[in-house]
């Protein structure tokens, strides 16, 4: 590839200039920006910038790869950076990255950027590009859906930082023979808003959530269902709400809260998990804290949740498994439209090395109340 100007849908990818250097300096500074490129120096100076001009952007075109400013069309004024490196000539593979300075994120400029070069790069002949994200990025994650790169796997301790310490990077892939535009997502996004029936809302759980999903989780009833059947670490909690909307975006699952449309207060979660794809079927849990209990707010949240699952998400069943003596949690689903299918002897690991029954329900969208 050789360096030329590439228009994008409300930015252009021009080579870097010297009037370039400040701008560089600072976005590259930004914590953010830092948080996710973990082999940028810190702290990032005008001397790395000037390091980069000189010498880093003309290694990568020597290496045949592609180093690029994302420029306002109107301005000119640098927005960010994209490019390709760890270029794979036998296979006709690069690794696409960004990176987005603060004054210019919010604007679409990373996806805009990475649709732009690639399709400029499979056009020039790259078959296959690949795209690396920190688990807990989901905006990133949004930009590769969004550029039509689909999920691939997880390259393990892929990502060595500054501190030494080594991260596991999601990959995404988009090869020449893909369709454009972005790429499926199995799960949608909620409404902004949430969902909502005016007396409780539903919404998306996130990095601010531990406290009350440590306590949600830590229930005893709640705890009886996990796999083993042990309370959970608050680490482990911290994690989990910290991958709530990644786990969202890849379609393996979604942690929700139930919110008190009045107060504003959360008295309970919901999780689906997409535990059958294939067969367009989906595992549900609710938990309510004991506070909230008996003023019908779970089933209310549990029918939201199902119908947004199958009108919205396209889920063809529904399935969940409650302890045979688990009655308030079978009354719930049972009012919303679960039906019982029976009793699987053994099916979850118990204390002490003992296996207890799970009782199952299900449901198909016709049987919705």
């Amino acid at each position: 590839m050789e360096p030329q100007v590439i228009e994008g849908d409300g930015v252009r990818l021009r080579p870097y200039r010297d009037s370039d250097l400040a701008d560089i300096a600072a976005g590259c500074a930004d914590p953010l920006t830092q948080r996710f490129l973990g082999g940028l120096p810190h702290p990032y100076t005008e001397a790395d910038a000037r390091w980069w001009l000189t010498e880093g952007d003309p290694a990568t075109w020597a290496r045949g790869g592609a180093a690029y400013a994302i420029a306002d069309p109107e301005s000119d004024r640098l927005l960010g950076a994209v490019g390709l490196d760890r270029v794979v000539a036998l296979r006709d593979q690069a690794e696409i990255g960004y990176w987005v300075a603060p004054w210019a994120r919010g604007r679409g400029v990373a996806s805009a950027a990475t649709r732009a070069l690639t399709a400029h790069a499979l056009a020039s002949g790259f078959v296959r590009l690949e795209l690396l994200t920190q688990p807990e990025n989901a905006a990133s994650q949004r930009v590769a859906l969004a550029a039509g790169y689909r999920h691939e796997g997880v390259r393990r301790a892929a990502s060595r930082h500054a501190d030494g310490d080594r991260r596991d990077l999601l990959a995404w892939v988009r090869l020449a023979g893909d369709p454009d535009g972005p790429a499926p997502r199995p799960l949608p996004d909620l409404p902004a808003d949430g969902l909502g029936d005016g007396v409780v809302r539903l919404r998306m759980v996130g990095p601010d959530d531990v406290d009350v999903m440590y306590r949600l989780h830590s229930l005893p009833e709640v705890v009886a269902n996990r796999v083993p059947p042990e309370p959970p670490g608050r680490a482990d909690i911290a994690r989990r709400c910290q991958l709530a909307e990644s786990n969202w975006l890849l379609g393996t699952g979604a942690d929700l809260l139930v919110v008190d449309a009045a107060s504003g207060e959360v008295g309970g979660g919901l999780a689906l998990r997409y535990d059958e794809p294939v067969t367009g079927q989906a595992m549900f849990g609710a938990s309510m804290l004991p506070e909230w209990r008996g003023r019908g707010l779970l089933t209310r949240g549990v029918r939201l949740l199902a119908g947004w699952a199958f009108d919205t998400a396209g889920i063809a069943r529904l399935w969940a498994g409650t302890r045979p003596e688990n009655v308030s949690a079978q009354w719930v689903l049972e009012k919303v439209g679960f039906r019982p299918e029976g009793v699987q002897r053994g099916r979850l690991p118990g204390p002490d090395g003992t296996r207890v029954d799970s009782a199952i329900y299900g449901m198909l969208p016709e049987d919705l109340l």
